[in-house]
């Protein structure tokens, strides 16, 4: 007999068996958000529950171990596990717990060996080390400490890279087919991540980023391998993928609390979630502007465009416009092509600068320069400022794709906010413009509009 459900591709499961983080930002809800970003059902076996925020850890409360015991029996007997990683492993008991269990069904599992909070607080009883390298280390297909757990693990100082390779050596011969030492600790300008796997190898660096919101950041790292290994990836490009949701995840960090704020692993998903709703606002945007004729009248010389960005845009390719431009025919303004990313790197520029200031507006619009037009914007309430092009320090000029950026941040300057409209009057060879920006591509195609009627009635 036919079945949908044998059809059905199985959803890959990961288990998180970690701590609880009432301040949502670590433990086991950093970890399901990061299963959910990449596609993987996440279930959990509880092993302490905390009361922390962005600040400290204020108590502990660990969880019996046959509880523990029950919660992942509970799991693997009926939904399976295809992979699963450990957090949060308080004492002795709970980690020979731990460990027996994995041992029953075999799933791949990647340990974080949670030692201490970013606040400070210790998470791993010291009695509990011993028992953490004798029975689950030989059971884990990855571990991944920073640099202060490795030196704890390995019995050594880190200072540099070299020092993080022995400390790899060191820490696999205690049973873990893999060894990923995190960089997020090492000094120098870039967070180098070393995995030591099949006796080689292998760095993956990015940028340091000189921000607040990285609480978290261990477990979402740790949850992204296990994530990948729950779908078969290849490990060295789990740990590839994992590198690039974290630094994401950071860079985009959750800037609550009066401490260190969480990680955002939903960024990865938020950013991709939000492309179609991008271009489908930009065709409307299209649409409108298209059917309102007197937009014509406001088309620059080098053509109109309209572009807005998805969610914590990053760089031109996540900026979408108009292929081709909008441009100015008899029967009204006319767009050449359809909504694309990438194809307007202006635009692009010029929120990709503001929104540094300001998240929510991620769209803008260029017109033709006029003061008929500045000044009809100035009566409809827009907060207006400008740069002026003949002013561009020479270093700036010569570096191609600078100018905008150093005119966005003296427009919001001049006036000590985020403004609506940005104009400047051109320079030799480059045509004077003004430049709308706001949330939303067709919000502005609607204030484009009113614009465009409200001048051609003068």
């Amino acid at each position: 007999m036919f079945s949908l459900e044998k059809m059905k591709g199985k959803v890959p499961v990961a288990i998180t068996i970690a701590g609880s983080d009432s301040g949502g930002g670590a433990g086991i809800q950093a970890d399901l958000k990061t299963f959910a970003a990449l596609g993987v059902h996440g279930t959990t076996a509880i092993t302490s529950v905390t009361a922390q925020n962005t600040c400290s850890v204020r108590a502990v409360e660990d969880l019996k171990p046959e509880m523990i015991r029950e919660q992942i029996k509970a799991v693997a007997e009926d939904i399976g596990i295809d992979a699963g990683k450990t957090g949060m492993l308080h004492t002795e008991e709970i980690i020979k717990t731990v460990s027996s269990e994995v041992s029953k069904y075999k799933f791949p599992l990647v340990v974080d060996p949670v030692m201490i909070a970013k606040s400070g607080a210790p998470l791993l009883k010291t009695e509990a080390m011993d028992a953490l390298e004798k029975y689950l280390l030989p059971k884990a297909t990855v571990i991944t400490p920073n640099k202060f757990e490795a030196e704890k693990l390995a019995d050594m100082e880190i200072k540099n890279l070299r020092d993080a390779e022995i400390a790899a050596e060191k820490i696999s011969e205690m049973g873990p087919k893999a060894v990923v030492i995190k960089g997020g600790h090492l000094e120098g300008s870039e967070a180098i991540d070393l995995l030591y796997y099949k006796d080689e190898f292998k760095t993956f660096s990015a940028p340091r980023l000189d921000v607040k919101t990285t609480h978290g950041t261990g477990c979402s790292f740790s949850a992204a391998i296990t994530a990948e290994l729950a779908k078969k990836t290849e490990l060295p490009v789990a740990v590839e993928k994992a590198k690039k949701i974290v630094i994401l995840g950071i860079k985009f960090g959750l800037k609550i609390g009066k401490g260190y704020g969480p990680v955002n692993p939903m960024a990865h998903l938020y950013r991709e979630s939000s492309r179609y709703s991008v271009l489908m606002n930009l065709e409307k945007a299209k649409t409108l502007l298209e059917a309102t004729p007197e937009v014509a009248m406001i088309v620059p010389e080098v053509g109109m465009n309209i572009a807005m960005a998805i969610r914590y845009a990053e760089g031109v390719d996540d900026v979408a416009a108009i292929e081709g431009r909008i441009v100015k025919t008899s029967e009204g303004a006319r767009a050449v092509g359809n909504p694309r990313f990438g194809c307007s790197s202006h635009l692009a520029r010029y929120i990709l600068e503001i929104i540094k200031y300001d998240e929510s507006k991620r769209a803008a619009i260029n017109l033709k320069f006029s003061d008929n037009i500045l000044e009809t914007l100035k009566e409809l309430g827009v907060t207006m400022s400008f740069y002026d092009r003949r002013k561009e320090p020479e270093e700036i000029r010569k570096v191609d794709g600078m100018t905008v950026p150093w005119g966005v941040r003296q427009a919001v300057n001049r006036i000590g906010k985020v403004p609506d409209v940005i104009y400047h009057g051109g320079d030799v060879g480059k045509e004077p413009m003004i430049v709308i920006l706001g949330q939303q591509a067709y919000d502005l195609a609607k204030q484009t509009a009113q614009l465009a009627r409200e001048i051609g009635k003068r």
